[in-house]
């Protein structure tokens, strides 16, 4: 039986979703408790790949058993799980989904918001991109509407990755003024890898004056990664919705 498992992270402590050699990673920390706590190996698929230090609000895994659990057999289980896996990680809820739906291949809506601070904030430190100076938030909208006109997004890919397509279906993208922070919206079928952070830099440098709208148009015809902006980092991101 598959079951989908809700939860979310903060990604300070983790070198990224996925399991890699000689680093911290949720996928791997997930597998051992899920594998203790149930007493069989646990193999679990996540809805996507955030790299390291990237936070997740709201992030789906699945996994399979042969053990059927009824509702309070879940919250136990969740519970147990809490309490064994780090504080920067949480499992909210675990529940039986057809055997054919798929944590990644099946999600049909994503959401990132990329968070950034003008003034130096000690207590954002973790979880947002200190930005010097005034930005052009207006202008940084106008970039937006140009970004909706597109669906070729290679530009904005990290290199040498093994994408079979470059393109996205690019739903909702825009900048605003939450709690004193500038918050970026970006809503899609599917992100490419290092694509909000390598559009998030384009948008800062459109916002300083450095990169004009003309040339934002030429940076993404372009298809190529060196022509569009730094990639932030990443303790400013946070995937904060999957829609199935």
């Amino acid at each position: 039986m598959r079951y989908f498992i809700k939860l979310s992270y903060k990604g300070t402590n983790y070198h990224g979703w996925q399991t890699q050699p000689n680093a911290i990673s949720v996928q791997e920390e997930l597998e051992k408790a899920f594998s203790l706590i149930l007493r069989k190996e646990i193999a679990i698929t996540g809805a996507g790949r955030t790299d390291a230090g990237v936070h997740a609000k709201n992030f789906i895994a699945h996994f399979e058993t042969e053990k059927s659990f009824n509702t309070t057999q879940v919250k136990e289980l969740i519970y147990k799980l809490n309490s064994y896996i780090s504080k920067d990680l949480a499992i909210h809820d675990i529940y039986k989904v057809d055997d054919r739906m798929h944590a990644r291949f099946d999600a049909k809506e994503r959401t990132y918001q990329y968070f950034i601070t003008t003034t130096k904030n000690p207590f954002a430190t973790d979880s947002a991109w200190y930005v010097y100076g005034k930005l052009d938030v207006d202008k940084m909208n106008l970039a937006c509407d140009i970004l909706k006109e597109y669906s070729d997004f290679g530009s904005f890919a990290k290199l040498h990755s093994d994408n079979k397509t470059n393109i996205c279906d690019l739903m909702e993208a825009h900048w605003e003024f939450k709690d004193e922070l500038l918050v970026f919206t970006i809503k899609a079928d599917r992100f490419l890898r290092n694509m909000v952070r390598a559009i998030v830099g384009t948008m800062v440098d459109i916002g300083q004056g450095k990169t004009s709208l003309d040339e934002l148009s030429k940076i993404i015809e372009s298809k190529d990664r060196n022509r569009a902006g730094r990639s932030v980092p990443g303790y400013g991101l946070f995937l904060v919705e999957i829609k199935y």
